[in-house]
């Protein structure tokens, strides 16, 4: 941010106040609204639903905080998003940028150009996907806990093989999405620890690379490769969806069953006619929205950015107006990794998809 030094001095003078004492014990930061603070908004890449709810909540978090810059939304292409991702990280601090928000696709091949914008003095938040390594990462805003998530796919699982287990073959995006990695990583645990999970056989994970097209072929692949499959389990929007009208189109919505993440406008004729009987979301437009702030407030110099500040934000997401800075538990290994977690997320069934759908 090119500010003034009256307004570099306010803004430290706000991180030393939020920092004295114990964190915990002191008021939340609030922002200081108007501050001139131009704002990335970097998505996997560009053309996927849940990325443009993502940029409608933080259009609504700039327009309430009243930042003079408006918020830049751009990404790469489908074809192109792990390089697409790094140039335009690369090219930020030149560009200008006070903060990138990042939904990385890329894993730690984006790590160095991340930390070498932070110390350009572009402050780098993740949000729905991290960098594995937090290395150039301030914080990763977290639309769910990860081994929460992890867990819930092994019930949806469990659930749909009829409670004894059953041939699992996974769906995901692409295997750089570290977010993708976490869940499956946090499922499998799940399954390998508790013995309610033993009948789950995962045979194998495919990726669609979070194309309609890729997806529903390899959907269509996996079941003709396992002919005693009984669940697709698709942690993400788009695979999910086409995996579901895969399963429709071949008429194996009986045999095989769709599970995971994805939106009850886009799943909800699935759900009803039971290719997809259970799958869970969260709010991508709060999850925009709670990243803004964030960002808002560390480029602002309010937030220092360590564990323990909490901060309040203009309205609730999730029941919550004040949130916290913690150390990531998901990544426990992971010195320094940071978490701010929105949660949680809501399990959709023929119970409720058609009132969320709208």
């Amino acid at each position: 941010m090119r500010r003034t030094m009256l307004a570099v001095a306010t803004a430290g003078a706000l991180a030393v106040s939020a920092l004295s004492g114990p964190a915990m014990a002191q008021d939340p930061v609030q922002a200081e609204p108007g501050q001139d603070v131009n704002m990335l908004l970097l998505p996997k890449f560009l053309g996927i639903i849940v990325f443009d709810q993502a940029n409608q909540g933080a259009m609504e978090a700039a327009a309430e905080l009243g930042n003079p810059t408006e918020l830049t939304f751009t990404g790469p292409t489908a074809d192109n998003s792990v390089a697409g991702q790094i140039e335009i990280v690369t090219n930020a601090p030149t560009q200008g940028f006070d903060a990138v928000m990042l939904s990385n696709n890329a894993g730690d091949q984006i790590a160095p150009v991340a930390a070498a914008a932070q110390e350009a003095g572009t402050k780098v938040v993740t949000w729905d996907s991290p960098i594995p390594s937090a290395e150039g990462e301030s914080v990763f805003v977290a639309q769910v806990d990860f081994n929460d998530m992890g867990k819930t796919m092994a019930d949806m699982a469990l659930s749909l093989t009829g409670g004894d287990g059953g041939e699992v073959g996974i769906l995901s995006a692409s295997p750089d999405a570290a977010n993708q990695n976490a869940w499956i990583a946090a499922y499998e645990e799940a399954i390998a620890s508790d013995p309610q999970y033993e009948g789950i056989v995962n045979v194998e994970t495919v990726y669609g690379n979070d194309k309609s097209e890729d997806s529903y072929a390899a959907a269509i692949a996996l079941a003709d490769k396992y002919p005693d499959l009984e669940v697709i389990m698709a942690p993400t929007t788009v695979g999910i969806a086409a995996a579901a009208k895969a399963m429709q189109d071949e008429g194996l919505c009986e045999d095989i069953a769709v599970s995971g993440l994805g939106l009850p406008s886009e799943m909800v004729d699935f759900t009803m006619n039971g290719c997809a009987p259970e799958f869970a979301l969260w709010s991508f437009v709060d999850l925009g929205y709670l990243t803004y702030y964030v960002s808002y407030l560390l480029a602002t110099g309010a937030l220092e950015g360590v564990a323990g500040e909490t901060f309040e934000i203009g309205r609730e997401v999730n029941g919550q107006t004040v949130f916290e800075i913690t150390e990531d538990p998901t990544r426990p290994d992971v010195e320094g990794a940071l978490r701010v977690l929105m949660g949680p997320f809501t399990v959709y069934t023929p119970e409720n998809v058609e009132a969320a759908a709208g």
